[in-house]
């Protein structure tokens, strides 16, 4: 059994990672730690697990971490676990600036623990079967995605998210966009980007190779306009990706089977791992600057 220590408290937090992790037949939920201390005690009560104030009392009582929390919070929880020598389960994005992320691959490195972010889509196995198949293909010229959410509706769990209002679609699911279209066209090198109505963002994106990617993205779409599309054009014809074959929960169950497997084999190379966050979070930093300074932004590597 792996002991996870379970950081954050929110919607995501209980209704994934928690059950996730009470779920799991090698995982063992040992704690809850959150910013706001009566939100812990309650969801640890949920799972018969105390709740912790301090950081480091919750790292030195687990093996792994499990976080759940905003990106700039995460990203210095992580720094401390790798630090600890704990394993690492992420969410996305892995933070909110290229410095930050790097912190955390250096940590991780330095400390040699396994880690994973938690890239939903990437945990669907239809999914990552088609993705391994369209990339092996090849050919591919061009990729559209178009990814329109609704979360300020009544009864949405992530409405009232400050750091999802503050950073808007291009940091929530332009991390989801972006991990399904790279592992195709591969490393992203220019970014453009622009401002649409209602938070949209519209970025362009050129890949190693030269095929580029159109990706277009709101979290505050109307209702009737939620849609998640994703296309690729190329020598082999038209392939859409498929939904995801499963839910939020059976994928982060996979997301925990694939890090126990990097825990058992002494891997430290899985596709998602925080080396693919930082990647993510260069290409959200650059369309940031991109869209801000109205220009296009190279990606040096």
């Amino acid at each position: 059994m792996l002991r996870f220590g379970l950081f954050g408290t929110g919607h995501w937090a209980a209704q994934t990672h928690g059950a996730g992790l009470d779920a799991h037949p090698r995982a063992e939920l040992v704690g809850v730690w959150g910013r706001h201390p009566d939100r812990a005690a309650a969801l640890a009560a949920r799972h018969g697990v105390p709740a912790f104030d301090d950081v480091d009392a919750l790292l030195d009582a687990c093996d792994a971490v499990a976080v759940a929390l905003p990106p700039d919070v995460q990203a210095e929880i992580a720094v401390r676990a790798a630090t600890a020598g704990r394993h690492l389960l992420l969410d996305k994005p892995l933070a909110l600036s290229l410095a930050e992320a790097d912190r955390v691959v250096a940590a991780v490195q330095a400390a040699g623990v396994a880690s994973v972010v938690f890239f939903t889509q990437r945990f669907h196995p239809n999914v990552n079967g088609f993705l391994a198949a369209t990339a092996a293909a090849g050919g591919w010229q061009h990729a559209r995605a178009t990814q329109f959410a609704s979360i300020y509706q009544p009864g949405s769990p992530y409405g009232d998210s400050r750091w999802r209002r503050e950073q808007g679609a291009l940091w929530d699911i332009g991390p989801h966009a972006l991990s399904i279209v790279v592992p195709v066209l591969g490393r992203v090198t220019r970014v453009a980007a622009l401002d649409g109505p209602g938070g949209m963002v519209h970025l362009l994106l050129t890949h190693d190779g030269g095929a580029t990617s159109a990706l277009s993205l709101t979290l505050d779409a109307p209702p009737t306009a939620v849609t998640r599309d994703f296309v690729f054009y190329g020598e082999n014809g038209v392939e859409s990706v498929p939904p995801g074959d499963g839910n939020a929960l059976t994928a982060f169950g996979t997301a925990v089977d694939q890090l126990l497997a990097e825990i058992d084999s002494g891997g430290r190379d899985h596709r998602c791992d925080v080396r693919f966050g930082r990647e993510v979070v260069a290409v959200l930093a650059a369309a940031e600057t991109a869209r801000t300074e109205a220009r296009t932004v190279d990606l040096h590597r």
